[in-house]
């Protein structure tokens, strides 16, 4: 364990011995941090906070400090962070509160960029990139592969499909579709992530079935009760229409269209 001596670290902590802790940093109660995780220096992790294997938190990072939602009454709610996460210089990302079921999540693998913000309850798949200064309001879902450009906003309670690109500076208030483009404010769809489903490995009869399912969705003219009926009976099986259809039907906000 290497542990900076003017690090100040509460009794609670639990700091794995292969973990790597710096100058000037602040490590509150029931803070955990896995192996080989590295807090850079004057990073304030302020409790109730789980850091998986191999992170990496550079300079000025605020971690597990309480919700801004003036409802907050000092609940025992978490911040929990997979493996292999890289949380650059001032990002900030707070606990959860009770009504949002008491979590926020980072999945794994994910690139969290200067100045973004995680607010309470939001929970962030695998693979993504949050550009400088993204900003998540309260209780947002962003599926797996997300990149989302530098100075954009996603409104509260809103969802962001799995393979989705946000536009830097776009301001999303409503659901944005799994493999689409969006940008603008506020923010409307600009056609198909292909440049992300191509680096995933989607090939190109996928691909062609996605293109088919949006022009179904936003160009046949059909109501979207009809495009889903139309696209359940036209791709049964496929999985990427499956999850097209899934993430319609379970919007509340409604779609970016």
């Amino acid at each position: 364990m290497s542990i900076h001596p003017t690090a100040i670290v509460h009794e609670e902590a639990e700091i794995h011995p292969q973990a790597e802790v710096g100058p000037y940093c602040v490590l509150g109660p029931r803070v955990r941090i896995g192996a080989k995780t590295r807090i850079g220096p004057h990073v304030v992790i302020a409790q109730n906070t789980t850091l998986g294997e191999e992170n990496r938190v550079f300079q000025f990072a605020s971690l597990g400090e309480v919700p801004q939602d003036l409802k907050y009454a000092g609940e025992q709610t978490q911040l929990v962070i997979g493996d292999r996460n890289t949380i650059r210089e001032c990002a900030t990302l707070h606990i959860g509160t009770e009504g949002g079921g008491g979590k926020t999540q980072l999945g794994d693998d994910n690139l969290v960029m200067a100045y973004s913000h995680v607010a309470h309850d939001c929970k962030i798949g695998n693979h993504c990139i949050l550009a400088n200064a993204v900003n998540l309001a309260g209780h947002v879902e962003v599926g797996d592969c997300v990149i989302m450009g530098g100075l954009s906003a996603v409104h509260q309670f809103t969802r962001i499909g799995k393979h989705a690109f946000i536009s830097g500076g776009s301001m999303v208030t409503m659901d944005v579709l799994p493999y689409c483009i969006a940008q603008g404010d506020r923010a409307e769809l600009a056609g198909l992530n292909k440049v992300g489903l191509t680096r995933h490995g989607f090939g190109q009869e996928q691909q062609e079935r996605i293109k088919e399912a949006y022009r179904i969705l936003f160009r046949s003219q059909l109501s979207l009760s009809e495009a889903l009926g139309r696209l359940k009976e036209t791709y049964a099986g496929q999985a990427e229409i499956e999850e097209l259809i899934r993430f319609i039907e379970g919007s509340k906000r409604g779609m970016t269209r």
